[in-house]
């Protein structure tokens, strides 16, 4: 049991990398442990519980280190990763991390465009976690919630989120808990849910709201969601306001290592070259050309 305490502990620690750092940096180090140490644990001799309790470790890293090449832009080795999670997690009888996989694929493949595979997995991970707590059924509701608004099922994407919205009261307490869904992941969902549905402006307030309360250590994830901030606003024709959201995210950029963050910086080069005529966003890009590297704009056509 120690060994399998170890690595969960290493588990918590490459994910407190991911979320600073992004995928990029941190997912390696999980793939080494993984092939260097946990393979060998996996086929060595146990006892019976330590032996379910090492697979359902081994899942949670296979799922973490998944969810890291999606942030890489590596779906198809996410993909292997995710269903190595699943085959352990059932071995195991890990609900938990089985429906949590589910969870993530389907995230994957909704924001790859599948929205009716996105909301079958969705509605599954849901299905298989029947005993979960209200922060779990929070989580996986929030994601149903964005899977049915992907395909314009906008009663069942609000009945969804209402749901999450009342197990989110029910599991909040004066203590929050790093490393799970809270209110600030709840308000990134309402966000999703009212952009898909129509209405834009909606989603740049539950955006903002979110990127307002989420906590410190998320960095990746504050980049990432206020380059999707920033894009929102630009749509709406909010061009200042999505500047500045531009600019807090470049001024953490260098300490980010995130496929999806470069994919959204790419596109603010594309969204702004028209308007480079604007004050602001011409400090914008003066900003970008300092941090971004150059092929990003050589890319997009500016030189």
């Amino acid at each position: 049991m120690p060994e399998v305490r170890m690595v969960v502990d290493m588990t918590t620690k490459v994910s407190e990398l991911d979320d600073q750092f992004g995928g990029r940096h941190a997912r390696p180090m999980a793939a080494a442990f993984l092939v260097n140490t946990v393979a060998g644990y996996l086929h060595a001799d146990a006892p019976s519980d330590v032996r379910k309790a090492m697979m359902s470790a081994a899942s949670d890293l296979c799922y973490l280190t998944g969810y890291m090449a999606v942030d890489e832009g590596l779906h198809g080795l996410a993909q292997r990763y995710y269903l190595k999670a699943l085959e352990l997690a059932g071995t195991a009888g890990d609900h938990l991390t089985y429906c949590t996989t589910l969870r993530g694929m389907s995230v994957q493949l909704g924001d790859l465009g599948y929205g009716a595979r996105a909301l079958e997995l969705a509605d599954a991970a849901a299905a298989a976690s029947l005993a979960a707590g209200p922060r779990m059924r929070a989580f996986l509701a929030g994601q149903q919630a964005h899977a049915a608004a992907l395909l314009d099922e906008r009663d069942r994407a609000m009945r969804h989120i209402r749901e999450a919205e009342v197990a989110m009261d029910r599991a909040e307490s004066p203590v929050t808990t790093f490393g799970s869904y809270d209110p600030a992941a709840l308000h990134y969902h309402i966000s999703q849910v009212r952009y898909e549905l129509g209405d834009v402006s909606g989603s740049v307030a539950a955006m903002a709201r979110s990127n307002e309360i989420r906590h410190d250590i998320y960095r990746r994830t504050r980049v990432r969601h206020g380059v999707i901030l920033a894009e929102r606003q630009f749509r709406i024709g909010h061009l200042e306001a999505a500047c500045q959201s531009w600019k807090a995210a470049l001024g953490e950029y260098p300490l980010v290592q995130s496929g999806r963050v470069d994919t959204g910086m790419r596109s603010m080069i594309r969204l702004t070259r028209p308007h480079l005529g604007n004050a602001q966003v011409r400090a914008l890009h003066d900003q970008a050309r300092a941090v971004l590297p150059r092929a990003m704009f050589t890319r997009a056509g500016t030189g």
